[in-house]
């Protein structure tokens, strides 16, 4: 059985991935000077969406077990939730 961390790590990036294929699928479809070479880009956005997202992932699970690191901790926050 894979732990709570695992899936969350799961979880988000799948999110994540699909985020990061959506913003670069358009940002190639949108430039003109991607649209001559479509075979190459939309390949490349595909795989760096898969490469990037379980990088990002393992931030995202982090901060979503931060309810978790008891309560002072918790009411302190960090430096992006202040």
């Amino acid at each position: 059985m894979l732990s709570t961390d695992t899936w969350l790590k799961i979880v988000c990036s799948m999110l994540i991935n699909a985020i990061l294929f959506g913003v670069g699928i358009v940002a190639v479809l949108m430039i003109p000077a991607f649209s001559d070479n479509l075979k190459v880009w939309i390949p490349v956005v595909v795989l760096l969406s898969f490469a990037i997202a379980p990088l990002l992932a393992g931030v995202v699970a982090r901060r979503m077990r931060l309810r978790n690191w008891g309560k002072k901790q918790w009411q302190a926050g960090d430096v992006i939730s202040g």
